[in-house]
């Protein structure tokens, strides 16, 4: 089952219809008991930072996220706003902690010209960095559409979980991958065929982690070798 995080930032009707074209179990919730029994964990999101946080902290999430995901290792997918969440603080319309997930700030976007407009809105190039799961078989130019005035920028440490990046007058963290935690800026749920590849990636990605989990449990195996348990 794959949990999708409605926490009343932005419409989430796209991004699970999307899911709904590459996976059969989807769940949308704002509760902690569906979190914990999901398999994967999507965070989507539009709107303001500091909003986005005070929404997690009035549904109680915020805990069982990081339980969830930092130390059980759920997959995880951050999509635009989901995505800011997991730096260490972000400063739309003031200051206000994030997840802390992978360090850095969220600030806003300033072009170096005067020519790019603020939202960042359409369609964009993005250079694939680093080889990641969500990528695979994408080519290395993809081009994927984009809604944000904010963007992610990693802390010195954290540059190497950048996995891509775009250009809108200054270089932009596209995407970001930490172990079992993955985000994108862009929204794959409004990029067409390559979008829903992606989608379809991270798909991939849970059921590998799935198998990983399940060969690695002693008690699995420990059941699958014993006569009792056969039919």
């Amino acid at each position: 089952m794959i949990a999708i995080i409605d926490y009343n930032m932005g419409n989430i009707q796209s991004i699970t219809n999307a899911f709904k074209l590459v996976a059969d179990d989807i769940i949308v919730t704002d509760t902690k008991s569906d979190l914990e029994k999901a398999s994967a964990i999507i965070l989507p999101g539009v709107g303001a930072f500091g909003d986005g946080m005070r929404n997690l902290k009035r549904l109680d999430l915020i805990n069982t996220l990081t339980n969830e995901v930092v130390s059980k290792k759920k997959p995880f997918l951050g999509i635009c706003l989901g995505m800011q969440f997991l730096a260490t603080r972000g400063y739309e319309y003031g200051e206000n902690n994030g997840l802390c997930w992978i360090k850095g700030q969220v600030k806003k976007i300033v072009p170096e010209d005067s020519s790019y407009k603020i939202p960042h809105m359409g369609w964009n190039n993005t250079k694939i960095l680093k080889k990641s799961d969500l990528f695979k078989d994408i080519n290395d130019d993809p081009v994927f559409y984009f809604v944000h005035s904010y963007c992610f920028i990693p802390d010195k440490q954290s540059e190497q979980y950048v996995t891509s990046i775009c250009h809108h007058g200054t270089t932009i963290a596209a995407s970001l991958q930490k172990d079992n935690i993955f985000g994108v800026q862009f929204h794959p749920e409004k990029s067409q065929g390559t979008g829903l590849k992606l989608l379809n990636n991270f798909l991939e990605y849970i059921n590998k982690n799935a198998e990983t989990q399940i060969n690695s449990n002693p008690f699995v195996q420990e059941r699958e070798n014993c006569t009792e348990y056969r039919v």
